[in-house]
């Protein structure tokens, strides 16, 4: 995050959507959501709910002027339930009140009866039933079926991989306020203010201008308030526009962690051939995605779950089918990595279980697989300036894999309390929105006559660091000091059209906007100085340090006095600029195109220590090479790397999300929910940036970082495996994630904890 902001934090000065000043006449929103996870309501009666002191209205479905309806890629998701429930949680209904408490009180009263139906919890099961929000959709490359022939060796078998919850330090919350001529302005912890607009407009049966959303920062997103913050900002938004009043609703733990949707949960089936040498020949794989009741992002997540399918590996034989299930839990979401680290695992599973059942070192057969400059994904890209092979080879330099495993077997032979185990868990990772109309943001660049300079672009801060990364690329591009810029709140109404503040994409598109509006300004300024110095050329000009060049010479011309000079002689000191990335499509009829600008890619090892008593596993190092191309700011890079690294090995060995037989979630309160803390991280953490890497796809050189990095958690799973497997010979072949301390005992006891039963044959030829 920028300086700015990290010295407010720390003096607590930082303000969210709950340290908003309340506006006269405020009133605060509470959600009643549905006691069961499908049903048909019979009786909703808010009558009772009415008597109590301080209670102003009951919003239902009924109040509604517009279409109730949120969903952003299909129309399946109400605001608030009509005739039927779909998830525990779900809004049904809405209590505006003078006071939270009166709201919260009055929320009991509400009279709501429904009538059970069966409950789809499964996503296997969901398939079985025909309940796909979109029919089943296909990645292929080559002949899988004639390669099978030529594998000298077949594995197949099942992995599942588990949900996963954002748990950002801010819960949802919104706060709207009615304005003139029937307008709204929401204040909105979201990643995609024009989302908001956009559904808000479409509920209140408004034009989009009449709806203003401003976002100063959130307090952590994950992916999580991609699209998710929008049902409690079109509530805020409902509410003002019926009472006239502003409305308040910040959601409170259990809330948020009861209503709001986590990390898609895959169970997925895989078929790996390979070559006597190790040589991936073919690999099959069948996604089952739990999407939850409504479609919300989960199309769009599986999409690049069938983008990511062979990870850092060049298969020449590919078929990736993909469903998307439409179950009884409330609808999953975007999450960090967006369906790629699910693909990615049932990969590494189907690896795992052939290098064990061939006897060889699974590093082998990653090393002797990685993509290369030219090798084809099955999407039909190519991958050029690939660096997979370039980061594995600089990792094993640094840190030597065969010398690390060497002393984990040394380890194992001595100890019989504790086991080492190690896995090599390389990253190749897709950057740019799948859907190829988000790829892209505008900019308005205001140069003030004191020589402050003031940006807004579409980008969300919210712990990333995105605001230092675009104060940096305008004190780049003009030559001043970055004290001298200030990033204005993400607004509907001084940026339109707004793409989501995701995808890792953030910085390369609105720090690109950034630029181009700068280098308008530099233009103007380069030839009204060029003027002022005796009728040199313009592409004389130069600007650094704060002061004007002549020729790379300093002149006696500064920043503040070529401003001031500007300003009088009316130059123009304002820009706004839109930048589209170049070079991307993709035809979604035959599944081919270039989806991505560039690929990130970075190679890891990781090692921990199982205690063969407890169960219990410490991870003791990771030491990783990650291609970051020229960081524009390395301190927040690192600091992306490790945090998403943490958010990875949560996701792997810890955060067990589950619900019981009627769909109600088990860890629904932060007291029942582990996330990895300070004491979970490695003490031993080793971050190296592959140097002269320069990207030319993006802002400076830089390449986007906010996801790849969390993919390297994926070794922690295999390197405990890996000591599991030193503790008994006969481990079974079970990928089931999170590898929580249960399930290691269950392993380590000789019971399997999913239904995963790779089996390794040699192939019938």
């Amino acid at each position: 995050m920028s300086r700015e902001d990290v010295y407010l934090h720390v003096r607590g000065e930082s303000t969210f959507v709950d340290d908003l000043a309340a506006p006269a006449g405020q009133l605060f929103a509470a959600v009643l959501g549905s006691p069961v996870a499908h049903g048909t309501i019979t009786r909703l009666d808010a009558s009772g709910a009415l008597q109590h002191s301080g209670v102003v209205r009951v919003l239902t479905a009924a109040d509604i002027p517009g279409e109730n309806q949120i969903g952003p890629i299909l129309p399946d998701e109400p605001l608030l339930a009509d005739g039927t429930v779909h998830h525990v949680g779900q809004p049904v209904a809405v209590v505006l009140a003078e006071t939270l408490a009166a709201a919260r009180r009055a929320r009991r009263d509400i009279a709501l009866e429904i009538d059970p139906l069966p409950p789809v919890l499964d996503a296997r099961a969901a398939a079985a039933r025909g309940q796909l929000l979109l029919p089943a959709r296909t990645f292929a490359l080559g002949d899988v079926d004639a390669a099978w022939s030529r594998c000298a060796q077949v594995v197949t078998g099942r992995a599942d991989s588990g949900a996963q919850e954002h748990f950002y330090l801010e819960t949802q919350g919104a706060l709207a306020v009615p304005a003139e001529n029937g307008t709204v302005v929401i204040h909105s912890s979201t990643q995609s203010p024009t989302g908001v607009q956009r559904q808000a407009a479409r509920v209140l049966g408004v034009p989009m201008h009449a709806v203003e959303v401003d976002v100063r920062r959130l307090g952590g997103g994950f992916g999580g308030k991609e699209d998710q913050a929008t049902p409690w900002a079109v509530i805020c938004a409902l509410g003002a526009a019926l009472t006239g009043c502003a409305v308040r609703l910040v959601l409170d733990r259990r809330d948020d962690l009861v209503m709001t949707g986590k990390r898609h949960p895959y169970s997925s089936d895989f078929k790996l051939g390979l070559a006597e040498d190790g040589e991936f020949l073919a690999y099959e794989v069948v996604y089952y995605q739990n999407a939850g009741s409504a479609a919300d992002l989960s199309p769009a997540i599986l999409e690049r779950s069938l983008f990511h399918a062979t990870g850092s590996y060049a298969i020449a034989n590919v078929r990736a089918t993909a469903l998307s299930c439409r179950t009884n839990l409330a609808p999953f979401t975007a999450f960090r990595g967006f369906g790629g680290p699910q693909a990615m695992f049932v990969l590494e599973a189907a690896i795992d279980a052939a290098a064990r059942g061939m006897g060889v070192a699974a590093r082998d057969l990653q090393r002797r697989n990685l993509l290369r400059e030219g090798s084809v994904f099955p999407y039909g890209q190519t991958a050029d300036e690939c660096h997979a092979e370039r980061c594995w080879n600089e990792a094993d330099r640094a840190y030597d894999f065969a010398a690390i495993a060497s002393a984990a077997a040394e380890h194992n032979r001595s100890h019989a309390g504790t086991k080492k185990g190690t896995a090599v868990m390389p990253v190749c990772f897709g950057i740019s929105f799948t859907n190829p109309s988000l790829n892209q943001a505008g900019a308005l660049v205001h140069v003030y006559a004191d020589g402050s300079v003031g940006v807004a672009t579409g980008a969300v801060e919210m712990g990333q660091g995105v605001n230092q990364k675009i104060r940096r690329i305008v004190a780049a591009a003009l030559g001043v000091a970055t004290a001298r810029v200030r990033l204005d709140t993400t607004n509907t109404s001084r940026v339109a059209n707004t793409s989501p503040t995701a995808a890792s994409a953030g910085a390369d598109l609105n720090g690109m906007a950034t630029r181009l509006a700068c280098l308008q300004i530099r233009g103007r300024l380069q030839q009204f100085a060029a003027d002022r110095l005796g009728g040199a050329e313009p592409a004389q000009i130069g600007f650094a340090d704060e002061r004007v060049l002549l020729a790379g010479q300093s002149t006696p011309l500064d920043w503040p006095e070529l401003i001031r000079s500007a300003q009088l002689a009316r130059i123009d000191l304002s820009a706004h600029a839109h930048y589209a990335t170049p070079r991307i499509a993709f035809d979604k009829t035959a599944e081919k195109g270039r989806p991505f600008a560039y690929h990130v890619y970075g190679t890891a090892i990781t090692e921990v220590t199982l205690d063969c008593l407890r169960g219990t596993a410490t991870i003791d190092a990771v030491r990783l090479v990650h291609d970051a191309g020229k960081s524009i700011d390395l301190a927040t890079d690192r600091g992306q790397v490790e945090g998403a690294l943490a958010q990875g090995l949560g996701w792997m060995l810890l955060e067990d999300v589950t619900w019981d037989e009627a769909g109600r979630l088990r860890q629904d309160t932060a007291g029942k929910y582990k996330v990895p803390d300070l004491g979970f991280v490695p003490p031993v953490l080793e971050v190296a940036f592959l140097e002269d890497a320069d990207n030319p796809h993006a802002v400076l050189g830089s390449k986007g970082i906010g996801e790849p990095p969390l993919m390297y958690g994926i070794g922690a799973y295999f390197a405990l495996r890996d000591a599991l497997a030193a503790a008994r010979g006969d481990l079974a072949a079970d990928y089931t994630a999170p590898l929580t301390c249960e399930r290691t005992l269950q392993l380590l006891a000789g019971r399997a904890t999913g239904h995963a039963t790779p089996n390794l044959e040699e192939s019938p030829s």
